[in-house]
């Protein structure tokens, strides 16, 4: 989105006409659309921006909920913005350590500064893009808590302030920037203003563990199962003790594991009547050896990220499966038990073996009227593929 797309999509007409749309849902709707809109006189442009919103705000939905029908977006800066319940967990932070202007460098959208302006803190949202700066403001206007600068994150003052929040941009227009020092603010400033101020981080999930600061503490978090972020902590908003967490959130709520440290395996054992495939925030937080004890499990083959144990037991960081057989991992053997069991639709997951689960599945041609869940895994270090169902 440019200058002169956004001017027309703020005017008076342009936001009146993106609040009539419809829901976004199909191609063959949009150009029905779009001749209604410019038989009715509207510009080419303005039919343009207010499709390309009503696009976005339906991209955001999961995100943003009820409140991306209110709010306007960029490409860029929705995918990187942070989901509204993730934000709502950063924003608790600042409040819970007392702090009360917070500056949030690199705000893009305005998410995390709108969930702390929900919180009643001050916030300060910096932004150098001019356009994405725009729409923050707009995101951000029913809180008066809250004020946006068209301005470097590196460069502003932030005299006054008692906390920062970074969420550094990792990409440009073309391309997703590898090098930390790329990044816009940079890894080097943020850790710098981390040496002074109460500070929060949030990467990419990914990211090379190597650069965690010896003294922060590392969350990683997931929604509905997806590991979206690794968000660093310093100062009072680190927890005494913590230095590896992983937070789950979910239709349960909201669940935490953590610790001081990365945590030791379990003991490699037998393969029991369940298994158990930890969430991502744990296993990139190193603690599935402190999960397979709450779950009185042990590994079913070593650096292989899944569990079995005896029993049954709900937990939030993980899903279970009871095992119903155990193969050999040889495709006519897997294939012949598939149609032994009238199973056609097959759902595959595999750790520690080089298999391609889609080509897999493929070469199995399946065919009947049940499903089922195999594992493809080492069990004690040996080729296995286990049919499962799901607790």
């Amino acid at each position: 989105m440019d200058q002169a797309e956004l001017r027309e999509l703020l005017a008076v007409e342009g936001m009146r006409l993106l609040d009539s749309l419809p829901p976004y849902e199909s191609t063959a709707d949009v150009v029905r659309i779009v001749s209604d809109l410019r038989k009715a006189g509207h510009s080419a442009g303005l039919v343009a921006a207010v499709l390309n919103q009503a696009k976005l705000r339906s991209r955001a939905l999961p995100k943003f909920g009820q409140f991306a029908d209110r709010m306007l977006f960029t490409e860029a800066g929705l995918e990187q913005a942070t989901r509204l319940s993730v934000a709502a967990q950063h924003a608790g932070r600042f409040q819970r350590a007392g702090l009360k202007w917070i500056a949030d460098l690199g705000c893009g959208i305005g998410a995390d500064a709108l969930a702390m302006a929900a919180l009643e803190l001050e916030v300060t949202a910096v932004e150098r893009d001019e356009v994405t700066a725009a729409i923050a403001a707009y995101n951000l206007a029913p809180w008066s808590n809250a004020r946006v600068e068209h301005h470097d994150a590196e460069n502003f003052d932030l005299a006054g302030v008692d906390g920062i929040y970074l969420d550094p941009a990792r990409r440009n227009a073309k391309k997703r920037l590898k090098d930390p020092r790329d990044w816009s603010p940079s890894l080097d400033f943020a850790f710098g203003l981390a040496e002074r101020y109460p500070t929060g981080i949030k990467l990419g999930p990914g990211v090379d563990r190597e650069i965690i600061p010896e003294g922060a503490e590392a969350q990683w978090v997931s929604v509905d199962r997806d590991v979206v972020e690794l968000a660093l902590w310093f100062g009072p908003l680190a927890r005494e003790g913590v230095r590896r967490a992983a937070l789950v959130v979910g239709e349960h709520g909201t669940a935490e594991l953590a610790a001081a440290a990365d945590s030791t395996d379990a003991e490699v054992g037998d393969l029991g009547a369940y298994v158990y495939e930890p969430d991502g925030a744990v296993i990139r937080a190193r603690l599935i050896g402190d999960l397979a004890r709450s779950l009185d499990a042990r590994m079913l083959s070593d650096s292989i990220a899944y569990l079995t144990s005896d029993t049954a037991m709900a937990t939030p960081f993980a899903a279970g499966f009871r095992v119903l057989e155990n193969f050999p991992l040889d495709q006519r053997t897997i294939k012949r038990e598939l149609a032994s069991r009238d199973i056609g639709t097959v759902e595959i997951k595999k750790r520690g073996v080089d298999i391609d689960p889609a080509v897999f599945r493929t070469a199995l041609a399946p065919r009947g009227d049940a499903s089922g869940t195999l594992i493809l895994t080492r069990v004690a270090g040996k080729r296995r593929a286990l049919l499962v169902e799901r607790l």
